[in-house]
């Protein structure tokens, strides 16, 4: 989809949904997959890169009756954030993309830390918030949550720590339980059945391993051994897996991107055929240093596609002049679907009966939708390596088959 293209269908979407009711349409791109420690304070991804020197924006965005509160890492405890400058100019071009002025975003500075979210927080309250728009960090949700709950105002958070989630906290992110789920359903509609894990020993890692447990038992498929390892440490492991031999036919590596070059070279060290053995990951392998490991040709891994966070990179560039952080795209959606939310239905576009949608929504990094109790779903496709790129070999869903 060409640029001009793009910019026509945001307008159009936007004109539509005073007939269209749901599935909502907010944007009409896509993108590289969302990675990183969910419990991380230092966001990464796939495609990030440095911002220009922070600039000096405006507190708010807009003049419309809609009040959004937007709580973000303006400034840390180093100085700036490009992080934060990120995500608020994301919010800008999501608003600007809108084509109207239905809402008014308060930006607020939550300092990186929870006390700053909580005074964030209460200063978005006090001055007339409908509903809050992050934090990003765990511990500074959970604070900002404790004010939202007791103004009996919903939020939409950025973090990727699923234990916050609750009922009126949804979160936009991308959760390591939708990549297990996609990843580990795919390869068993594909003939996998017996199953192994490398598991590190990271938050990361545990979230991963409870949820590939999970859904191994619901597809009852086999899993055969489940091997942990400490960091730099993946040899002796990958050892104990290659003695299964012919006993598995899938090997789940939920690793980050920065230390699958010594999961790598274990995984060669050992012999392990990935010819014979699936090797499986989830959206965090979405980045070039991972794509050119020879003991990774022909890894699957679960992601959202690449084109829709291209295209608004390229959108982004072009009004600010520099790349943004990967994680930008939280910022544009959650602004693009309260934008279309508060133009449709003014605040009251912000229950819970309309939040929790099942037919969900369309954003930059695909369709998403928000459950009941906080956590999402999205969309993701499958993608092969295959000479450091990648394939799609099972497409992202355009929407979700269990909507109504």
């Amino acid at each position: 989809m060409h640029l001009q293209d793009i910019e026509l269908c945001a307008r159009r979407v936007l004109a539509a949904l005073a007939v269209v009711v749901a599935p909502l349409a907010l944007a009409c791109c896509g993108p590289t997959g969302i990675g990183g420690n969910p419990f991380s304070q230092t966001p990464s991804g796939a495609g990030a890169t440095p911002l220009a020197a922070p600039s000096q924006d405006a507190d708010t965005i807009g003049s419309g009756p809609v009040r959004i509160g937007l709580i973000l890492p303006i400034t840390q405890a180093s100085g700036a954030s490009a992080v934060g400058l990120s995500l608020r100019r994301a919010a800008e071009l999501a608003y600007a993309d809108s084509g109207g002025n239905d809402v008014t975003i308060l930006v607020k500075d939550d300092r990186s830390t929870p006390d700053g979210a909580r005074d964030a927080a209460q200063a978005a309250l006090g001055e007339g918030a409908d509903i809050l728009l992050g934090p990003l960090f765990a511990p500074n949700v959970r604070e900002a949550a404790r004010l939202a709950h007791g103004a009996g105002k919903s939020m939409i958070v950025f973090s990727t720590d699923s234990s916050i989630a609750q009922r009126g906290v949804y979160l936009l992110s991308f959760l390591v339980e939708n990549y297990v789920d996609r990843i580990v359903d795919y390869a068993a509609s594909h003939g996998k059945q017996s199953f192994a894990a490398l598991i590190p020993e990271s938050d990361y890692g545990r979230v991963a391993e409870a949820e590939f447990q999970g859904v191994a038992a619901r597809r009852g498929l086999r899993v055969m051994a489940i091997e942990h390892y400490a960091p730099g440490g993946a040899g002796e492991a990958a050892r104990k897996l290659a003695g299964l031999g012919d006993q598995i036919d899938a090997l789940f590596i939920p690793e980050q991107a920065d230390a699958m070059a010594g999961v790598a070279q274990a995984l060669t060290a050992v012999g392990l055929n990935s010819k014979k053995v699936q090797i499986l990951g989830t959206g965090v392998w979405n980045d070039a240093r991972v794509l050119k490991m020879p003991a990774l040709q022909g890894a699957w891994f679960a992601t959202p596609e690449n084109n829709g966070f291209n295209n608004f990179s390229t959108r982004f560039r072009e009004k600010f002049g520099a790349d943004p952080a990967r994680i930008a795209t939280l910022a544009y959606d959650g602004t693009s679907l309260l934008a279309a939310l508060a133009r449709q239905q003014g605040a009251r576009g912000f229950s819970e009966s309309v939040l929790t949608n099942p037919s969900g929504f369309n954003g930059a990094d695909g369709v998403f939708r928000f459950h009941a109790d906080g956590t999402n779903e999205r969309g993701l496709a499958v993608l092969a390596i295959s000479n450091g790129s990648v394939n799609v070999v099972s497409p992202a869903p355009k929407s979700f088959s269990g909507a109504t």
